[in-house]
Formats: C-alpha cells, sequence, structure tokens
C-alpha cells in the first residue's frame, strides 16, 4: 500500500458492515487511524476491530440520530488520537414506502439517521478540523439522491437533502481548508443487498444485474477507494461535489 493517509484519523459510521467495513479496511491499510462506529458492539464489530489491530483502531457505540451521543463518541475519538481529520458519513438506513401508506414514525426516522446523523456527526468534528487546520468530510449519499424510484419513499428525499447538505457545508467552510464531498452508490453488494437479492428469484436477481451497464454489481470495495481518494490530499482541490458510483446505470435513458 501507499500508505495515502498516513498521519490521519478517520472516524467512519456504520463501518462494520457493507460499505463502512471496506472504507475501514482500506483506510487502516492507507495508513489512517480509524474510529470505527456502529449502533452497539457485536462479535462483527469485535472481529473487525482484532482485524484491524488495537492501536490502528478503536470502536465507539453511538446512534447517530442522538446528538449528544455523537458528540461524546468524537471527543472519545479525538482523545485516544489526537484529533480527527477525516470523517465519513457512512452509517444510514433504507426506509422505503408507498407516501401515503408510510407513517410519521418512518418519515422521522429516516430523516434522523440519514441527514440528521450526518449534522450531527459533522458539527461533532468540524470545530477540531477548523482549529486543526482543515479536513475532509466524505457523505456517503445514494443514486436515489439523482434517480426517483417509486415507492421508495422518502429514502431519495433524505439522499436529496444530504447532497444539499453536502454542498452548503463545503462551501461554507472551502476557506477554511475543510472539504465536503458525497459519494452516490447504486446497486453494491453490502450484506442488505445480499439478503434482498437472495429473497428473489433467480429471474429477477439476474435481470437487476442485466440492467447495469457493466453486467455485474458493485463492489463495497470500489465505493472505499472514491472515498479515500476524497479524504486523501490528493483531492484536494475537490469541494462541495457528489460522485456518482453506479456502473453507468443512472444515465440510460430506459430500464
Amino acid at each position: 500500500m501507499s500508505q495515502r493517509l498516513q498521519g490521519k484519523v478517520a472516524l467512519v459510521t456504520g463501518a462494520t458492515q457493507g460499505i463502512g467495513k471496506a472504507v475501514a479496511q482500506l483506510f487502516v491499510a492507507e495508513g489512517a487511524k480509524v474510529i470505527v462506529n456502529d449502533l452497539r458492539a457485536t462479535p462483527q464489530s469485535e472481529a473487525l476491530l482484532a482485524e484491524l489491530g488495537d492501536g490502528n483502531a478503536m470502536f465507539a457505540a453511538a446512534d447517530i440520530a442522538d446528538e449528544a451521543a455523537v458528540r461524546a463518541m468524537a471527543a472519545r475519538g479525538a482523545e485516544r488520537f489526537g484529533r480527527i481529520d477525516v470523517l465519513i458519513n457512512n452509517a444510514g438506513m433504507n426506509v422505503f414506502a408507498e407516501p401515503l401508506a408510510m407513517t410519521s414514525a418512518q418519515w422521522q426516522r429516516c430523516f434522523a439517521v440519514d441527514l440528521e446523523g450526518a449534522l450531527h456527526c459533522s458539527r461533532a468534528v468540524l470545530p477540531g478540523m477548523l482549529a486543526g487546520g482543515g479536513g475532509s468530510i466524505v457523505n456517503i449519499a445514494s443514486v436515489h439522491g439523482h434517480r426517483i424510484v417509486p415507492d421508495a419513499f422518502p429514502y431519495p428525499v433524505a439522499k436529496h437533502a444530504l447532497i444539499g447538505m453536502t454542498k452548503a457545508l463545503g462551501i461554507q467552510y472551502a476557506a477554511r481548508n475543510v472539504r465536503v464531498n458525497s459519494i452516490s452508490p447504486g446497486l453494491i453488494l453490502s450484506e442488505r443487498v445480499v439478503e434482498w437479492l437472495n429473497s428473489v428469484t433467480p429471474e429477477e436477481r439476474q435481470r437487476q444485474i442485466g440492467l447495469l451497464p457493466p453486467k455485474r454489481i458493485g463492489e463495497p470495495l470500489e465505493v472505499a477507494y472514491t472515498a479515500l481518494f476524497l479524504a486523501s490530499d490528493e483531492a484536494r482541490f475537490i469541494n462541495a461535489t457528489d460522485i456518482l458510483i453506479d456502473g453507468g446505470r443512472s444515465q440510460l435513458y430506459h430500464e
């Protein structure tokens, strides 16, 4: 590895599976110290910490919808590793419903996690980044923030808003050397996607794969490498933008 994040400290939310896990693994391999977040400690989080090594990573449980818990998590991470240079806002939840059938609780929880959670984490780390001379925040949005799928409400609303927040924060702090960007993955082989694919017929699985121009589903590591680039000094003039990672699917006119 080239150690592209040597000397940097990163907080990765939702980091014990899927894209978040791939990000944590890649960041440590590239020289970063990583604060691994998830809702609670699990056998998966214990296994990941053992893999990454105690000197390279720490686990910090917190519900990102809880602002006080997020502030405490960031404080613990900064105390352990000295500062936080990079934030990867990966934690999120799928809420897919027909708008009239959706409950108020579904709406509120979706925005509490997918939008407000990213804001809580950003507000928790920004003071340290600004005091330390800079930093990079990467929000994991979604192709749903660009294209609308019926009966997937209100998830795309939250992801559109997350991309908007990315741009607003990026412009707000650009002159103080804090960059804020987002990544919008399409269909990626996370645990949730694998579970969904296993629940449909083989014909439907092949249909979904056939909709993708590369005729395959993306891998979490392919998203993680983009997060690595945005977190690194190589991307120091990239700010307030969103990068689609969907194999070109969103550019097709037809399904």
